[in-house]
């Protein structure tokens, strides 16, 4: 795929990585920025998915876990040496891991609820935050969830570890604005992705499912983030399907 776009058209970003991109919001989101234009990275652990979504979309597969530091670095090393820039880094792997009660949890899927959904973004971001500082631009873009702002039974460690995310994208762009980098949270809920199944969530009514958040919804509303003008940020965008009803403690 040759990329004609030009760094400085802030229209269509020319170099993107996409985090958790082998399947739901990822991969809605890097078909989005592939379909416009842009040359897309995805990042995922199972390589099979991962490659079968990136030669379906158009995308460059990168196997990696994101707690993993040493693989950040293997990824951002290789979009310099293709691109020479980064210029949207979306942080959207993340896992339920174990949802229910805090007293039935085990340490091992706290820990890991925190290293999925938390440390690995905080990761990327630091190594984004230094080469986009260099640039002058750029956007880092983190999905979060609606469960960073709402109470659920069974969602604390998910909960914390997002709302953790969300506190951390909010300073990080309060670091970040002064050198024209902007910072975005995408808070969205309901959603047609396998999350939703595998952490036991409603909607199980098949039409209603289809009126929740799909993977294009997702990829249309970071990709349109993306376009803003560059002296202008949308700090944070909470997503709701219409049929869900919000209720918390």
């Amino acid at each position: 795929m040759t990329n004609t776009i030009s760094p400085d058209d802030h229209a269509t970003p020319a170099a993107v990585v996409v985090t958790g991109g082998g399947h739901g919001y990822g991969a809605g989101i890097a078909e989005a920025f592939a379909a416009a234009g842009s040359r897309v990275w995805i990042t995922g652990r199972n390589a099979d998915t991962l490659h079968a979504t990136a030669a379906r979309i158009g995308a460059t597969p990168f196997v990696a876990d994101v707690a993993d530091g040493a693989a950040w670095d293997r990824l951002l090393a290789d979009v310099l040496r293709v691109s020479g820039r980064l210029d949207v880094l979306v942080n959207n792997a993340g896992a339920g891991v174990q949802i229910g009660p805090v007293a039935e949890q085990t340490d091992d899927a706290l820990l890991r609820s925190i290293a999925t959904n938390l440390t690995g973004a905080m990761l990327g971001c630091r190594r984004a935050a230094a080469m986009m500082q260099r640039q002058g631009d750029g956007l880092i873009v983190n999905i979060g969830s609606a469960c960073s702002v709402h109470a659920w039974p069974g969602w604390a460690a998910y909960s914390a570890a997002k709302a953790g995310l969300l506190m951390f994208t909010r300073c990080l762009l309060a670091e970040l604005r002064p050198h024209g980098v902007r910072v975005t949270s995408v808070l969205p809920s309901w959603g047609q992705t396998d999350f939703t199944a595998g952490a036991g969530l409603p909607p199980r009514d098949p039409e209603i499912l289809t009126r929740c958040i799909s993977p294009a919804d997702m990829g249309r509303i970071v990709l349109q983030a993306s376009r803003l003008p560059p002296h202008l940020v949308t700090e944070e965008i909470r997503v709701w399907p219409m049929v869900q009803p919000i209720a918390q403690l």
